[in-house]
């Protein structure tokens, strides 16, 4: 957008343009980029966390999200009637205005290639998010918090434990 700037000759008024300055004319390109020029869009992060958690449950190897407690209290949460599965469990997000960041903690299965599997969950939350938000992902940092072998479980651990302390 242009501003008018009138000048006075000796033969009358000319009109010329002048473009606004350079911060004004960067913010106004953001704000239609974001705003789409109709209205607004504000993506809550709750939105983004909870794409990010089914996008990194989806890829075969990902156990579950979160660490040991978050996924204690998930367990608990899951045998009580009509509570719901938290998608956002093992999921942190920080999202602005055109970006996002996503750290996630992972359970993994024994005998996945790790760097593997952690290339394909970033690849997979990038491109979820990116598509349903069109927001930017800049970074997706992932944390394997334990591995998981059949057969182990909290219970079993603790009576291990109990037994070792006898």
């Amino acid at each position: 957008m242009t501003t008018a700037a009138t000048e006075k000759t000796g033969t009358g008024a000319v009109t010329g343009t002048t473009a606004p300055p350079r911060g004004e004319l960067r913010r106004r390109r953001e704000t239609a980029l974001a705003d789409g020029g109709e209205g607004s869009t504000k993506i809550a992060d709750v939105v983004v966390q909870k794409i990010a958690g089914l996008a990194a449950r989806e890829v075969p190897g990902v156990r579950a999200l979160g660490g040991g407690t978050s996924r204690t209290i998930g367990a608990l949460r899951n045998r009580i009637p009509g509570a719901g599965t938290s998608h956002g469990q093992g999921v942190t997000v920080e999202v602005g205005e055109r970006q996002a960041a996503v750290d996630l903690d992972m359970l993994v299965e024994y005998g996945v290639s790790i760097p593997v599997l952690a290339r394909t969950v970033r690849q997979n939350v990038i491109s979820s998010i990116e598509e349903m938000t069109g927001l930017e992902v800049v970074e997706v940092n992932i944390t394997v918090a334990d591995v998981y072998v059949d057969g182990d479980s909290a219970g079993d651990a603790e009576l291990s434990q109990r037994a070792r302390v006898e």
